[in-house]
């Protein structure tokens, strides 16, 4: 679904949300046979969720800024999180597992950077950065083990993640990118793998200071 919609395709959008509305009626059925609930659950308690988390357009409430209606919302979801006995032990706590590793590192970052741990700008994350790398380079002249090369690389790029959102740059987006324009420079290569650049003869008088014309 999600690929359709960046390429703009609608018609496979409604193939793949079609697909995405059968796991729900598929999955609330099941529910209902084992007599837990049923798609009438589901709905009102995504109608009720809705009405609960934004005060400020079903009630009364006033938010001043974008800021202060993402504390807001957090701060809805760990009241709904204690309700249910879950607590907030750490910051992690009911971030969903199933999430791409960018994406649960994005909202992990910004969480903790609520509590507290976080660097007043984007600049001074960059040492933080220089420091993972240079662990990862010592494990590296050590010969280090697979599993600890992966604790490092974790490490390095949970510092990139922070310095993204200190950016205001969303990592999954920005990494989106580099292999894209990777593939044109690949498909350009294997057009002429052997070719090398040669610069066209210069005619006289065709320099100018400002460039070539």
């Amino acid at each position: 679904m999600a690929d359709a919609i960046e390429r703009g395709d609608m018609g496979a959008l409604k193939d793949e949300l079609g697909d995405l509305l059968l796991q729900v009626v598929f999955h609330a059925r099941m529910a209902e046979e084992a007599g837990d609930f049923a798609f009438d659950d589901v709905a009102a308690a995504i109608a009720d969720k809705m009405v609960r988390r934004h005060p400020h357009v079903f009630g009364d409430v006033e938010i001043a800024s974008v800021a202060a209606q993402n504390e807001a919302w957090e701060a809805h979801k760990a009241a709904e999180r204690a309700a249910r006995g879950g607590g907030a032990a750490s910051v992690v706590d009911g971030v969903a597992l199933a999430l791409p590793a960018l994406l649960r590192a994005a909202k992990i970052s910004r969480r903790a950077a609520r509590i507290g741990f976080d660097w007043p700008d984007a600049r001074a994350v960059i040492p933080k950065i220089a420091e993972e790398i240079a662990e990862l380079e010592a494990e590296l002249d050590a010969d280090a083990a697979p599993a600890a090369l992966e604790e490092e690389m974790g490490d390095l790029l949970f510092a990139a993640v922070n310095l993204a959102r200190k950016l205001e740059v969303e990592p999954e987006t920005a990494c989106a990118a580099p292999p894209q324009n990777s593939s044109a420079a690949s498909a350009r290569s294997r057009r002429s793998p052997r070719t090398p650049h040669r610069p066209q003869p210069r005619r006289a008088g065709s320099a100018m200071a400002g460039g070539e014309t």
